[in-house]
C-alpha cells in the first residue's frame, strides 16, 4: 500500500508522465510488499514499457547509488516513505543517436543521482 506521498527528487519527464509513474508506483506497492523491491521494479518497468515504449529501467530499493545515461525526458527519481524508485529510459552513447529514439525527443541526457 502507498504509504505517505510520493517526493519527487529529479526528474526531466513532463508532468502527464511523472503522474503515470507516480499511479504506477502506487498500484505497484498496493500489489506487492514493500520489502518485494524486484516485484516493485518489474511491475513499474513492464507498464511504463506498455505504456511508453520499450527501454525502460527501473530500480528500486532503500540504498543505493546510481549512475546512468538516459534520454532528455525519460528520467525521474522520486521517494515514496523510505522506499527509493529510479525509473529511466536508457540511451547507448553512440555518436548518432537514432532518430525519435525516445519518441519525440531526441536529445540524450546523463544524471548522476546518489541515495543515502
Amino acid at each position: 500500500m502507498l504509504e505517505g506521498k510520493a517526493v519527487v527528487g529529479e526528474t526531466d519527464m513532463l508532468q502527464t508522465m511523472q503522474e503515470d509513474a507516480l499511479d504506477l508506483a502506487a498500484k505497484a506497492l498496493d500489489f506487492y510488499d514493500v520489502t518485494d523491491a524486484t516485484d516493485i521494479a518489474r511491475f513499474i518497468k513492464q507498464e511504463f514499457d506498455r505504456m511508453h515504449g520499450p527501454g525502460w529501467q527501473c530500480v528500486v530499493g532503500r540504498d543505493f547509488g546510481s549512475f546512468v545515461t538516459h534520454c532528455f525526458g525519460c528520467f525521474i527519481y522520486f521517494q515514496v516513505g523510505s522506499l527509493s524508485i529510479l525509473l529511466f529510459r536508457g540511451s547507448a552513447s553512440f555518436p548518432e543517436p537514432e532518430k525519435n529514439q525516445c519518441g519525440a525527443l531526441e536529445s540524450l541526457g546523463s544524471l548522476d543521482t546518489v541515495t543515502a
